[in-house]
């Protein structure tokens, strides 16, 4: 007999959590001069892009601004520090009971978030998920490239990344219960479950049913 699975899936930045992730951890890794520097340089692209909402071109030229050349192990003790801040302070708490309520149900509970892996590895150690499936940063013999490793984990990429898993772990489409997102890059991942909920977001419905 084949045993009934529940998986629930959750976005991390601005629906786990209160505030974005991404930028506050580059600034405690490379300081708000050295942010400021990469934003500056070569401007008129960096201008088109936000005018063209190309959040993989932005991330990957900060990516490869704050963290070419720093030490892997160093960047994991950041993000070891960077996750007890997001779980001490940062999480949504109406989101966090939620996910607390499914763990309780013994579902599986996944993270699927553009955030980096360096902190949204320990944040789900610290939350005691199932998986995560986050942003990668590239490296090479110990030392980061400023590139990231796979694609940037956002629109559908997250439903690319959650059909692997679930291949992987042996469920079907039919185990993609629950989901919750917040913004249009969570747009293809919702449309993966069949009970999705849209998070604080004032030009979407919520449809938890």
């Amino acid at each position: 007999m084949a045993m009934n699975i529940t998986v629930a899936a959750f976005d991390v930045d601005e629906t786990l959590t209160v505030r974005d992730c991404v930028v506050p951890f580059m600034r405690s890794v490379a300081g708000n001069g050295r942010l400021m520097n990469v934003m500056l340089s070569d401007l008129g692209t960096t201008i088109q892009s936000v005018r063209r909402r190309d959040r993989d071109f932005l991330k990957a030229k900060f990516v490869h601004g704050v963290f070419e050349g720093k030490n892997t192990g160093d960047i994991a003790a950041l993000g070891v520090q960077f996750a007890s801040k997001i779980a001490d302070g940062w999480l949504r708490s109406d989101v966090a009971a939620r996910m607390r309520w499914h763990q309780e149900q013994g579902h599986v509970v996944i993270l699927v978030s553009a955030s980096l892996g360096a902190y949204l590895h320990p944040l789900g150690d610290l939350l005691e998920v199932d998986a995560v499936l986050c942003t990668e940063l590239e490296e090479v013999d110990g030392i980061l490239t400023g590139k990231l490793h796979g694609k940037n984990c956002r629109g559908e990429e997250k439903a690319l990344r959650v059909q692997k898993w679930c291949e992987g772990a042996g469920m079907n489409a039919d185990d993609l219960v629950y989901a919750y997102g917040d913004s249009s890059g969570d747009v293809q991942l919702l449309e993966l479950f069949s009970h999705p909920t849209w998070v604080n977001k004032v030009d979407l419905k919520v449809s938890a049913t």
